[in-house]
């Protein structure tokens, strides 16, 4: 099979892998080698309807030893297989990172025999990017349940950070759809990654090398979606026990997308992605804001609010607290306030050392007053016109999220090649093609020349 024909295959099965995330983690250039990394992140590019693009994310193998309900890549799918060699996509992410058409990879596989096998595989191949072409930008692997405590060492100190997904908010739901994994496969490695970062990237049971960086940017997983009947409630609790005790970087979530014909989800339809966007929203609030998970939904209310983002539902909730007085209010207060993020409220604390601030002065200061107008005040007003009324509020609140919803059809996760696909999408994978028939040629680029390139 030819390479472009494998990386178009390869890359459209992991479209449903979102987990692609900013670096968090600091590299610096060095001479002769390719590339660096930065903490600030990548500078992420987005499909339409908002999945990231910026990675070359593309599976080592899409065949699968398991059967899983919901995955596309299951055996007994009939679809075409395809197999990257570790030179393949070695020599592919090269080439794509020397023309600045990514900024990293993200390698994930179906599991090609056993989880021993594949995590060697794919040990391989990063080792051959960094060791023989020099590659020092990012590197995301999603680490495979099963594989040996010796294996998880070998990946994690080639990349910058690894994955180990869930899968599924409940141990029910996992048997279910997926009985061929395990919460015992997941859980164990999670915790001896998490233990391994603790340690200051050293585990000397295991004879890695003192002051190797094993996975500098930490780990993350992902859930999918509306493909079992867990509530939002139940997934953020699971989130936050994740974040707690297995110190995670992010918890990711997707919204599940019928790919795979099975009676186990026979009429379960496509989950909407505003309610994948909700839980991300109460993630944020989680982990920047200090809210903790019964502030933002119960298991009276299961369910977060499509219509209305958390922080606006949880100060409908708790009107005892409004309106808030800027000038007087606690940081930690401020950040209650539905439109004022943590950058808005150092700057409110910042400037009201000069002055007592006015509803000009906050929006100079880039509040968003379309929502934090119903529950604050300045210098001991509301602004003109506005009721403090918690069911007026809300109908607002719902319509102007309503007609930002009407006319978006978010069709689900889109390709990043494919030929069908409008606009920039069609150009990119042009542009990809070009560049495969060109190694195929021999137009190779000697490593090293050129110089680091900087994310």
């Amino acid at each position: 099979m030819e390479i472009v024909d494998k990386l178009k295959i390869l890359a459209d099965s992991a479209k449903y892998d979102v987990a692609c995330t900013s670096c968090g983690v600091e590299r610096t250039a060095v001479q002769g080698q390719l590339g660096n990394a930065s903490s600030a992140g990548i500078c992420h590019a987005f499909t339409e309807d908002g999945r990231c693009v910026s990675l070359l994310k593309v599976l080592l193998s899409n065949a699968c030893a398991y059967d899983c309900a919901y995955c596309v890549n299951r055996r007994s799918n009939d679809i075409t297989r395809a197999t990257f060699s570790a030179r393949e996509l070695a020599e592919l992410t090269y080439g794509f990172y020397r023309r600045n058409y990514i900024e990293g990879l993200f390698l994930s596989s179906g599991i090609l025999g056993d989880p021993d096998r594949t995590t060697e595989l794919m040990c391989e191949a990063i080792r051959l990017l960094r060791d023989q072409y020099g590659f020092r930008g990012y590197i995301h692997a999603k680490a495979i349940p099963g594989a040996s405590e010796e294996l998880l060492v070998r990946l994690g100190v080639l990349v910058d950070r690894l994955s180990l997904n869930i899968e599924f908010p409940s141990e029910s739901s996992l048997k279910v759809l997926a009985p061929e994994k395990a919460k015992e496969a997941i859980l164990p490695p999670m915790r001896f990654v998490r233990d391994g970062i603790k340690a200051n990237y050293q585990d000397k049971r295991l004879s890695v090398v003192k002051k190797t960086r094993f996975v500098p940017a930490g780990q993350s997983t992902q859930m999918i979606i509306g493909a079992s009947p867990e509530s939002d409630y139940q997934i953020l609790t699971l989130s936050d026990h994740l974040y707690r005790k297995m110190d995670l970087r992010r918890v990711f979530f997707s919204a599940y997308i019928p790919v795979s014909d099975d009676p186990l989800l026979a009429g379960v339809h496509k989950a909407p992605l505003l309610r994948e966007h909700r839980l991300y929203q109460a993630d944020w609030l989680m982990r920047f804001y200090e809210f903790g998970v019964d502030e933002i939904i119960n298991e009276q209310h299961p369910f977060l609010d499509v219509l209305l983002d958390p922080k606006a539902n949880w100060a409908l909730n708790n009107m005892e607290h409004f309106p808030m007085e800027v000038n007087k209010a606690s940081y930690e207060m401020l950040l209650r306030i539905p439109g004022v993020g943590v950058k808005g409220a150092k700057r409110i604390i910042s400037a009201r050392r000069e002055r007592r601030l006015d509803f000009d002065d906050l929006k100079r200061l880039h509040i968003t007053m379309k929502r934090a107008r119903y529950f604050l005040t300045c210098k001991g007003r509301m602004e003109e016109g506005v009721l403090f009324d918690p069911l007026s509020i809300h109908q607002e609140l719902t319509r102007s999220a309503a007609r930002r919803q009407s006319g978006r059809v978010l069709e689900g996760q889109l390709s990043f090649l494919t030929e069908q696909s409008a606009g920039s999408e069609l150009v990119m994978w042009d542009s990809w093609k070009s560049i495969l028939q060109g190694l195929k040629g021999g137009d190779r680029i000697s490593v090293g020349s050129g110089g680091a390139r900087g994310l």
